[in-house]
């Protein structure tokens, strides 16, 4: 099996529940975007809004003209780019600019996002969530797993419809989404459950509150937990990793998957990394 894709987090925000706080140049977007795939991010994910629902949606025009000067950027430097986003003129905007995702947690609740992927040859990420975005609910899902999957195979029915080929879609269990850590716990042990729908799987569990509840941690320092998480969505088959620590990510799988898979006889160290230097 081939190890995950890791998608970098780039928050063009001022209030992303992890980031530090406050206003981000272009400028640091973009250089932050290409550190992140230096240490290994295959994918950049994008958002323009985050997702915390003590605050209020953004306008519509400010969320637009956070990504799509970024995207534009990063396409132009060839890196590939998800927009995070479940409006649609959003979503168009971003890959007009050069996305080739839509990272979208809101479940499709516009349809109009899987008519924008279509359109453009897009992938769509389709997410697990029966609540609106920015609102914070617990629906009692009875078997939250069995909800996930329902949900998922019906959303991906309805993207169908609107023309997305099934290549198109990457499913999202949801984790933290609507529900509670543990819910999403119960989620992630059961993850090959949600595999066997037969999509690739995407797995956002960086800094997420239930890491924060088994820990005691608040979100910048939950990045050891975090790590155990990721081995467990690894070894269910996911085949994206959103994560905000991507060189931390990278080296854990490598040795995660030397310790699963074995490693090849003849590694050895670089005798530069045998000793810090003086």
């Amino acid at each position: 099996m081939s190890e995950p894709l890791l998608m970098g987090i780039v928050n063009a925000t001022p209030d992303s529940f992890s980031d530090p706080q406050g206003e981000k140049t272009l400028d640091a977007l973009v250089a932050h975007a290409h550190e992140l795939a230096e240490d290994g991010a295959a994918i950049i994910d994008v958002g323009g809004e985050s997702g915390r629902t003590d605050r209020p949606p953004v306008p519509l025009e400010e969320e637009r003209a956070r990504v799509v000067g970024l995207i534009e950027r990063l396409a132009a430097d060839g890196l590939k780019v998800s927009v995070d986003t479940w409006r649609a003129p959003v979503a168009q905007a971003a890959l007009a600019a050069g996305a080739s995702m839509v990272n979208d947690v809101s479940g499709l609740s516009d349809v109009q996002v899987a008519d924008a992927c279509a359109e453009a040859g897009a992938e769509l990420v389709i997410t697990h969530t029966r609540v609106p975005p920015k609102v914070k609910a617990f629906p009692e899902y009875g078997d939250v797993v069995a909800d996930v999957i329902e949900l998922l195979r019906e959303r991906a029915a309805l993207a169908g419809e609107h023309g997305l080929g099934e290549d198109q879609l990457i499913f999202d269990p949801g984790i933290d989404i609507a529900k509670t850590p543990a819910e999403s716990i119960e989620v992630l042990r059961r993850l090959p459950e949600v595999a066997e729908l037969g999509r690739p799987l995407l797995v956002a569990v960086s800094r997420k509150d239930f890491v924060g509840a088994l820990t005691g941690r608040g979100p910048a320092a939950r990045d050891a937990g975090t790590l155990a998480a990721l081995g467990i969505a690894a070894d269910a088959g996911a085949r994206i990793l959103r994560v905000h620590d991507v060189a931390g990510a990278r080296d854990y799988l490598a040795v995660h998957s030397a310790l699963s898979n074995g490693a090849a006889r003849d590694l050895r160290l670089d005798p530069g990394l045998r000793r810090e230097p003086v």
